[in-house]
C-alpha cells in the first residue's frame, strides 16, 4: 500500500513514523542490545588469592567463573614456594564474568644476582646496595685497619667473595670492616709518679684513651699523682686501647 503524501498532514504523519522508528531503534540498541551483549551490570569481585597454592587459586577463580594466567614468578625469602604472591586485577576489583586474572607466583629456586662492588664503601652504603639487589646483611666483622668503618671484604658462609660473583638472591652477606685502629702497636709509657694532667696530655698525643679508676672512697679524682697503671709500662697496645690509672689526690 502506498501512503499518500499529497497533503501536509500526510507529510507530518510520515515524519512522525520515521522519528518513532528511530527512537525505537536508538533505545533498543542502548538499553537492550548493548547491555545484553556486554553483560552490563554483571560484575564479579576478584577474591584475595595471595598466599594460596596455585591449585587453590585456580579452584577459587573457576568457582567465580574467572579465568587465569601465570604471568610471572619471583623469589621471596621465607615465603612458601608455589603460592600466589600477587595478582592483577587486585582483590575486590570488579570485573566481568570470564575475565582473566594474571598471577605472580613465589618461585621454588632463588635466582642468582651479581655481587655489587661494596668494597671501599661505608657499612650503611654497602647495606643499601646489597638490599637493592635482593641480598641481605648478616653480621659485621671488624678487623684491624686504618680504614674506619669501611668495607674491606665480603664473605658468604665464611668464604670470601669477589665483586661480580654470582650468589643466590636472599643470601646473608657478611661484611669485613676496618676498625679504624690498624695494627700499629705502641709501648705504654711509665706513668707512675706523673701528675694526672701531664699523663692525660701524654696519652692523648698517642691517641690512647685514659680511664681513671675510683679510689677507696669510690670517688674519681680529677687531680693528683698516678700511683698505679694498667697495662704496665713497656707493654704493647694498639692505638685506641684504654690505659687504666689510679690517682692519689694527696
Amino acid at each position: 500500500m502506498k501512503l499518500s503524501t499529497h497533503s501536509t498532514s500526510d507529510v507530518i504523519l510520515h515524519i512522525g513514523i520515521l522519528l518513532s522508528a528511530g527512537l525505537i531503534l536508538f533505545f533498543g540498541f542502548f538499553f537492550w542490545y548493548l547491555p545484553w551483549s556486554t553483560n552490563h551490570g554483571e560484575t564479579i569481585a576478584v577474591p584475595n588469592l595471595a598466599g594460596m597454592s596455585l591449585d587453590e587459586a585456580i579452584n577459587t577463580l573457576e568457582s567465580k567463573n574467572l579465568d587465569y594466567e601465570v604471568s610471572d614468578s619471583t623469589f621471596i625469602s621465607g615465603k612458601a614456594p608455589g603460592t600466589v604472591y600477587s595478582h592483577y586485577p587486585k582483590q575486590q576489583a570488579f570485573v566481568k564474568s570470564g575475565r582473566k586474572v594474571y598471577l605472580t607466583l613465589i618461585s621454588y629456586q632463588a635466582p642468582e644476582v651479581s655481587l655489587p662492588n661494596v668494597e671501599g664503601r661505608s657499612v650503611e652504603s654497602a647495606k643499601n646496595l646489597l638490599l637493592s639487589v635482593g641480598l641481605q646483611l648478616g653480621s659485621t666483622e671488624y678487623v684491624p685497619a686504618i680504614e674506619d668503618k669501611t668495607v674491606l671484604q665480603v664473605k658468604l658462609n665464611g668464604q670470601p667473595l669477589r665483586i661480580g660473583d654470582r650468589v643466590k638472591k636472599g643470601s646473608m652477606i657478611v661484611l669485613v670492616v676496618g676498625d679504624g685502629l690498624g695494627n700499629q702497636r705502641l709501648e705504654v709509657p711509665s706513668l707512675i709518679g706523673m701528675p694526672l694532667d701531664e699523663a692525660e696530655m701524654l696519652l692523648s698525643g698517642m691517641s690512647v684513651p685514659i680511664n681513671i679508676q675510683p679510689n677507696e672512697s669510690g670517688e674519681i679524682p680529677n687531680f693528683g699523682v698516678i700511683v698505679r697503671q694498667r697495662p704496665e709500662a713497656g707493654a704493647k697496645i694498639r692505638v685506641g686501647d684504654v690505659v687504666d690509672i689510679w690517682v692519689n689526690p694527696n
